[in-house]
């Protein structure tokens, strides 16, 4: 959804923003995963053992799912008049069901929470938390919830 200035986002708390797309979690990005994090755990790079673990083959990552929620937010989160936007930080992360490779996942995300943080010289930043929620094909569990703060800074 495209909210165009400080008060529309204000005002959409309790708002659902819908839906991103299907994406893939295939061996690869896992492996891209690791090799940029250092996490080399046998459970997510290593299918041969993986396949004896608990989970019958590799898993994502914890925080390869919570990564994608970057790719997905601006997608539901369009705020165009904005000078800038950055990500703040989060409130509140779980991994409720481990997302195995060759799965399919997608995001749906609320407003649950905006306010004016500072309305100083540069402009009127608005602080917005958002809980999304990341959806595993086949399952009745999510694979991420997390409340994700952003804010976005409206030049005057």
């Amino acid at each position: 959804m495209k909210y165009p200035d400080a008060n529309s986002l204000l005002g959409a708390v309790g708002t659902h923003l819908g839906y991103s797309d299907w994406i893939g979690i295939d061996q690869n990005r896992i492996d891209g995963f690791a090799a940029a994090t250092g996490d080399h755990q046998w459970i997510h790079v290593d299918p041969e053992r993986a396949a004896t673990g608990p989970f019958g083959g590799t898993i994502a990552h914890g925080y390869l799912t919570l990564s994608i929620t970057n790719q997905f937010l601006p997608a539901l989160l369009q705020v165009p008049k904005a000078s800038m936007g950055i990500n703040y930080g989060t409130n509140k992360v779980r991994f409720p069901a481990p997302v195995p490779v060759d799965s399919r996942v997608r995001m749906g995300s609320e407003i649950i929470g905006a306010e004016v943080i500072d309305s100083g010289g540069q402009g009127t930043w608005v602080e917005v938390i958002t809980r999304n929620t990341v959806e595993l094909e086949g399952s009745e569990k999510p694979a991420c919830v997390v409340e994700a703060i952003s804010r976005f800074l409206f030049s005057e």
